[in-house]
């Protein structure tokens, strides 16, 4: 008995796509990328797995560096601020809310590196920001500079888990970052005590410490820098001043 072709479905008999939102839009792009990476996440990927044309996601996001910084919004919900109610110093409190974004960041590398372009702005954002001014403000730091402090803090966490995110594997399958430390180390042991007499003297405290301990070490020293550091003064104009002025006029 001859097998007959399945019938191709009719268009009015598929179900019916969810439509498309912002929400739904973010949602997905998280999904993929635990799954495959932030790198392969693009608007032709993600309009693929939405079953809709690129050009339809521009409706929502105006484009992928926006994307990512609404993906990084998302995921700050999941930052733990739980120390600003704790006991304990503030600065410890202060350290462990960033060592949480941080981790955040290391989970997902691709994601770091697009953070250090693409800002986020909504409202865990502003969570993040109150909680560690609220820690600042515990600590007697002067407004202004606490304003500043946690641009700084925040960049630094970035930067350094951007840095971790860059480091892919070798060749080998080892971890790049250990061959380059392996040769970094090697280079500074080579250092001559008649040419760099302070080089060779500390050796290897030049790399010691895991690198929990260098970043918990960089928020301290950038938390006591800040308190004993004056803004310069006076201050130059800032991009945002037009914005606030508008707010003003309103």
């Amino acid at each position: 008995m001859t097998a007959h072709p399945t019938a191709p479905r009719s268009r009015r008999e598929r179900p019916a796509k969810p439509a498309l939102t912002r929400e739904g839009i973010i949602a997905t792009t998280v999904d993929l990328m635990r799954a495959e990476g932030l790198e392969r996440v693009t608007m032709r990927r993600l309009a693929r797995e939405l079953d809709t044309g690129p050009a339809s996601l521009y409706v929502y996001v105006r484009n992928l560096a926006e994307l990512h910084a609404a993906v990084l919004e998302e995921l700050l919900g999941t930052v733990d601020l739980s120390p600003v109610r704790a006991d304990g110093d503030w600065r410890d409190r202060l350290v462990r809310i960033l060592m949480s974004y941080t981790s955040l960041l290391f989970e997902y590398p691709g994601l770091a590196q697009s953070a250090l372009v693409a800002r986020p702005f909504g409202k865990n954002y502003l969570n993040l920001g109150e909680a560690m001014l609220e820690l600042l403000d515990e600590g007697g730091l002067e407004p202004d500079r606490a304003g500043w402090l946690i641009d700084l803090l925040l960049q630094f966490a970035t930067a350094t888990a951007a840095e971790h995110a860059s480091r892919t594997p070798g060749e080998d399958g080892a971890p790049r970052h250990e061959a380059e430390w392996q040769a970094l180390a090697a280079g500074l042991r080579g250092a001559s005590p008649r040419t760099h007499p302070r080089i060779a003297a500390l050796g290897p405290r030049l790399l010691s410490g895991s690198p929990q301990d260098r970043l918990t070490w960089g928020f301290h020293i950038l938390i006591a820098g800040a308190a004993n550091t004056p803004l310069p003064e006076p201050l130059s104009p800032s991009p945002a001043d037009a914005a606030y002025a508008g707010d003003a006029g309103d």
